[in-house]
């Protein structure tokens, strides 16, 4: 490759990786703005508002009902569908509990579970352990780290495997027409969610703030980075878009230091840069099977 276009590959993918960084900035900024939402309708119902409305959305825009999918296809968009609820619920379960910044460094744990154990390289189990240092420097047993909520650690677990099964389900519908996955998806995400924030809120869902706040997040955190991340991936390696979302732990904790105050120590953020170096390198170095 000359110098020239070199140049101009580098030029390519700065549209991308900029339109990436804007999709993790939008997607942090619209969880902070959700937990605000909390003390209204709970965890619950937030997550129910915004995964219906952008259900909504996406049924309105995507109009999926044009290509029926497959009988053989329909039960894994069901269970992909079901992982991204349970996903949501569960990390919205942690943010109400632990700050944002630490519940995701824990979630992301998650998509670096099905890099390693599609490799068999000793090297992919290294990016493991240094994500489990990061962890562990997370536990309350070090000088200088304030005690975490056992509950919200326990949600952000949970977030992880979904988002792990997310992943696994993701690419068995990914022959599909890529918006209409998503919105099939989708909609079995709220026929799960909705029922389940209905019970805990009730009528308060309706509530104006409410729905105003549930739509500013379900675009900032759905419709929106979903866009981005579309446009992106058709002009981006999968490799450096693992790399770039590697960073979302350092975006959610700024989202929320700046919006919601959360400080965090010292060590916490040493763990955070570790979890985010061992997801980077794991999408660095994974191969090309992957």
């Amino acid at each position: 490759m000359t110098q020239s276009s070199g140049a101009q590959a580098g030029n390519g993918a700065l549209g991308p990786g900029l339109a990436i960084l804007a999709s993790m900035v939008s997607v942090n900024a619209g969880a902070a703005w959700a937990k605000h939402l909390f003390p209204l309708v709970g965890s619950q119902g937030v997550t129910a508002v915004r995964v219906g409305l952008a259900a909504l959305i996406m049924l309105a825009v995507v109009r999926p009902w044009r290509a029926l999918p497959a009988r053989r296809d329909a039960l894994n968009l069901l269970v992909y569908g079901l992982m991204l609820g349970c996903m949501n619920l569960l990390i919205y379960g942690a943010f109400a509990r632990i700050p944002i910044g630490i519940a995701v460094a824990i979630e992301v744990v998650g998509p670096l579970g099905v890099v390693v154990l599609s490799s068999r390289r000793a090297r992919d189990f290294g990016w493991v352990l240094l994500a489990a240092l990061g962890l562990w420097l997370l536990a309350p047993v070090h000088d200088g780290v304030p005690p975490l909520d056992p509950a919200g650690v326990a949600y952000a677990l949970g977030a992880a495997f979904c988002w792990a099964m997310y992943i696994v389900f993701g690419k068995r519908v990914s022959t599909l027409n890529g918006g209409q996955a998503v919105t099939w998806g989708m909609l079995a995400a709220a026929l799960f969610t909705v029922p389940v924030g209905v019970a805990h809120a009730g009528a308060d869902l309706l509530l104006p703030t409410v729905l105003a706040g549930g739509l500013a997040v379900a675009v900032l955190s759905s419709a929106l980075p979903y866009s981005l991340e579309m446009a992106a991936l058709a002009r981006l390696p999968r490799r450096v878009f693992g790399i770039l979302v590697s960073a979302g732990p350092a975006f959610a904790a700024l989202a929320g230091w700046v919006v919601l105050g959360e400080r965090l120590a010292g060590m916490q953020w040493l763990a955070i840069a570790l979890v985010i170096l061992a997801c980077g390198g794991a999408a660095a170095t994974a191969g090309k099977q992957l």
